[in-house]
């Protein structure tokens, strides 16, 4: 079995500017390219975690709080919360940042889930995550609900097998 890692080792900050090919016509970045850099940024931080190739299982709701401007800096902070036996849920939030106003705004946050896997493609065992600060311990703590919701609704799970999410919605 790996050894633990903090979660703190996975931290992954990605920065990019948004240029004209990645707007549509209102000149605001294209929804598609946000989640494509979110994508990026999150599979960076699990590959961090599990020392592996990740392959991304599924993306919980990602809504699009503000716009994102054409010549904005677009910074994404990813963080693996907790690691189950294969897969790791990575929590990801994203700011706009219009440098000559002095304007930076959040504009998207979303759990991604990552599994990672070997050279031939099957999945394979990953290190636990030691979480540190409070907010680390929360989403560690709420990460097995998320992850027995994203299972149920997937048709993977029985609903009465989800015993923390029914515990939490005290079902």
């Amino acid at each position: 079995m790996p050894q633990p890692k903090r979660a703190s080792e996975s931290i992954t900050v990605m920065t990019e500017m948004v240029l004209p090919n990645d707007t549509n016509t209102l000149h605001n970045l294209m929804g598609g390219r946000l989640l494509h850099f979110m994508d990026i940024a999150a599979a960076i931080a699990a590959q961090k975690h599990s020392n592996r190739i990740v392959v991304t299982a599924s993306v919980d709701n990602v809504s699009f709080a503000e716009p994102i401007k054409l010549g904005n800096i677009v910074t994404m902070k990813a963080q693996v919360t907790r690691a189950f036996s294969s897969s790791m849920e990575v929590f990801i939030e994203v700011w706009a940042e219009d440098i000559p106003a002095g304007i930076r705004v959040s504009t998207n946050s979303a759990f991604y889930t990552f599994v990672a896997v070997d050279q031939s493609g099957r999945p394979i065992e990953v290190p636990a995550v030691i979480p540190e600060t409070d907010e680390e311990k929360d989403r560690y703590v709420s990460a097995l609900r998320r992850r027995q919701l994203r299972l149920v609704l997937a048709g993977r799970m029985n609903p009465e097998e989800a015993t923390e999410l029914r515990a939490y919605l005290k079902v």
